[in-house]
């Protein structure tokens, strides 16, 4: 092993991760400032890159410059083969429909290239869900969570998907990230919250310490908005990034 692959994966680190961009420019760049201003040594991508807003090709073209650690997302995937929306509701169809016509030839072979699961200094990364991530199941309730936690053995699996922030604990009672329990943590989404809160949501774990932060960040929604409306999208995919619903 070079040293490189051994800080990679046994130096403790602060990780940035962040989930369902949704081709929202505005969110990911703003993000992004902070999270530069945050000072952390890597970032995780867990995916849904495009798919709702008006900027896929951007956003892929800075999520590539950011980061390697980018996993596969459900609408990543549907814009590649629009069949894969099938089961998505009408805006989430024609979104991903009008995004495979958008796409470059070349963001079209990255997005072939991205994986379902990234393993990175001892923790899980998923778009979804550690139990057949290639099936998108939600993890919404801790029900659900319950029935994830024997899928894998980290003792942290981070998850984007439902666009909702929050922490699941095998325990139960946990409400914060602590060593000698297992949790599935739900980083939220930068370009199309709905946990009722507008702003993007992000995580920041530091393996130093074992600790968890979820910032918040301000963004120019209006402008975001506006442009989906301009390319011709659902407006209802315009509506729901300002309030965050």
């Amino acid at each position: 092993m070079n040293l490189t692959d051994y800080l990679l994966h046994y130096h403790p680190m602060r990780i940035a991760i962040i989930s369902d961009i949704h081709s929202n420019l505005e969110a990911l760049q703003q993000t992004l400032t902070v999270i530069k201003q945050k000072k952390v040594d890597a970032v995780v991508c867990l995916g849904d890159i495009i798919g709702y807003g008006a900027n896929p090709n951007e956003c892929l073209s800075l999520i590539r410059e950011t980061t390697p650690h980018v996993l596969l997302g459900n609408h990543d995937e549907a814009a590649l083969d629009v069949e894969k929306a099938e089961l998505f509701n009408p805006y989430a169809r024609v979104a991903s429909e009008w995004t495979h016509r958008q796409l470059t030839d070349d963001h079209r072979d990255y997005i072939k290239t991205l994986p379902l699961r990234i393993v990175l200094d001892g923790l899980l990364f998923v778009h979804a869900s550690p139990f057949e991530p290639e099936e998108w199941h939600y993890i919404i309730t801790q029900a659900d969570a319950q029935l994830q936690f024997a899928y894998f053995q980290e003792p942290v699996c981070f998850v984007g998907h439902s666009h909702v922030a929050g922490l699941f604990c095998e325990d139960l009672w946990m409400r914060e990230v602590v060593k000698g329990e297992k949790f599935i943590v739900n980083v939220g989404s930068i370009g199309q919250p709905r946990d009722n809160d507008w702003r993007s949501s992000f995580g920041i774990f530091d393996t130093s310490t074992w600790t968890y932060e979820n910032p918040r960040v301000e963004y120019d929604a209006k402008t975001a908005s506006s442009k989906i409306l301009q390319a011709g999208l659902p407006k209802p995919l315009a509506q729901r990034i300002l309030v965050g619903r």
